[in-house]
């Protein structure tokens, strides 16, 4: 089973609703913005040499609907001139540490 990859957790959240699920926000570019994402407990043993990988996107496509990179006031009344190519940055200085966050059970 040399490099098999079994998804443990996942989530699709929209950017604009990084800050509030009430009131989206455009995301501006260029800009370090603080996302943080509730992968709901799932209970898993990581065995001696087992890895951890994590995987950021900006649309999950075709399993959940297409992403226009953009600001739209509705996601779902788009139009093709609204998709556009956009570039995606994980950041990971001191200053700004993207991290991931596991509980760790002890016998």
């Amino acid at each position: 089973m040399s490099g098999y990859q079994l998804m443990i957790a996942n989530e699709v959240m929209r950017g604009r609703f990084r800050k509030s699920f009430e009131t989206p926000e455009a995301i501006t570019s260029n800009q370090v913005h603080e996302y943080a994402v509730d992968l709901h407990g799932a209970d898993h043993r990581f065995l001696s040499g087992h890895k951890i990988m994590v995987q950021v996107q900006s649309t999950w496509f075709p399993v959940i609907d297409r992403n226009p990179q953009k600001f739209v006031p509705n996601i779902f009344e788009t139009k093709a001139a609204d998709y556009q190519a956009a570039t995606q940055r994980i950041f990971r200085s001191q200053q700004f540490s993207s991290h991931v966050t596991l509980p760790v059970m002890t016998r």
